[in-house]
């Protein structure tokens, strides 16, 4: 199992193993993904400098900026940048800018918007490009975000796995999150956790279907895209079949080897691919506040 994860951190670095950067610096955070960003003011983000942020994005999946400075405004319009906005059907997002959603936790909450690992939104027909996140107030310690490389997963999976998946089918829902049964609607989420006003809709039920292995738009290179929060089972298969398949994916997606940890700072703005990473918001810093700003990216094209 060892010799086959070096031989996926093989083909992922060689992936991004750039140093053409002449704009922008690039610091790498993990061996399977994740980097900090130098040299950039995304306030005032020209031309050429942009066209090195993207080329980092692909490269590294998940990109850090520090010490940034930008109101609701810069932060959508920086987003435009990368493609159309989304607004989110079952998170509020600001009243004079919907598509800038706040993701906050007051000292007397208990509950955290996305703790646990996952993929956004893919129960969407596009699931989103990727979203720009940005910290308006951190904690003194506690509250990173964790990412995961589904390309580093999928490398490391074996031949026979890899054969197995390839061509299947999952089903993906809001249900178990969104819907009246979902888990934002219980009682002790919506009594637990108010900051971050969530919109539970029957809507949420509805399924949408996504290969297993979805092949990335840009950059060409295969990923896992399966997640535990919304990916509910296969097509064509019972629960009982699809469910240890699901599971054993999910696992394997988030192993510790594929992963990368961001620490906040406020001015801290991380972007990431949401078509090749996962992502886990950890709930370690009881009795203190955090107030962050999303905005998040439609893809252009269904997955494939």
């Amino acid at each position: 199992m060892a010799r086959v994860y070096q031989q996926a951190f093989a083909t992922t670095l060689s992936n991004v193993a750039r140093t053409d950067y002449e704009r922008i610096t690039v610091k790498p955070l993990a061996g399977a993904l994740g980097a900090e960003i130098g040299g950039v003011n995304l306030a005032r983000l020209d031309d050429k400098t942009f066209a090195e942020v993207h080329r980092a994005f692909l490269d590294h999946s998940v990109i850090v900026f520090r010490e940034q400075d930008i109101t609701p405004e810069q932060h959508a319009a920086l987003g435009r940048r990368f493609g159309a906005l989304m607004i989110h059907e079952f998170v509020a997002g600001l009243a004079d800018h919907p598509e800038v959603m706040p993701v906050v936790k007051e000292p007397r909450e208990a509950f955290v918007f996305g703790n646990v690992w996952h993929t956004d939104m893919t129960f969407r027909e596009i699931p989103p490009l990727g979203s720009l996140l940005y910290a308006l107030e951190v904690p003194e310690y506690g509250g990173d975000t964790m990412f995961a490389s589904t390309y580093a997963a999928y490398d490391a999976l074996s031949a026979t796995t890899r054969k197995l998946i390839d061509g299947l089918y999952a089903i993906h829902s809001a249900g178990q999150v969104y819907g009246p049964k979902g888990e934002l609607n219980e009682e002790g989420f919506q009594t637990g956790n108010q900051a971050t006003r969530i919109h539970v809709k029957k809507e949420a039920e509805k399924t949408m279907e996504h290969p297993v292995v979805r092949t990335h738009p840009e950059t060409g290179r295969k990923c896992v895209f399966v997640n535990l929060a919304f990916t509910t089972g296969i097509r064509g298969m019972e629960p009982e079949e699809a469910d240890p398949i699901l599971r054993m994916l999910c696992e394997h997606s988030t192993k510790p080897d594929f992963t990368c940890r961001v620490r906040w700072q406020k001015g801290t703005l991380t972007f990431w691919d949401n078509r090749c990473t996962q992502h886990y918001a950890l709930n370690d810093y009881p009795g203190r506040r955090r107030r962050m700003h999303r905005v998040t990216v439609q893809d252009k094209t269904r997955p494939r």
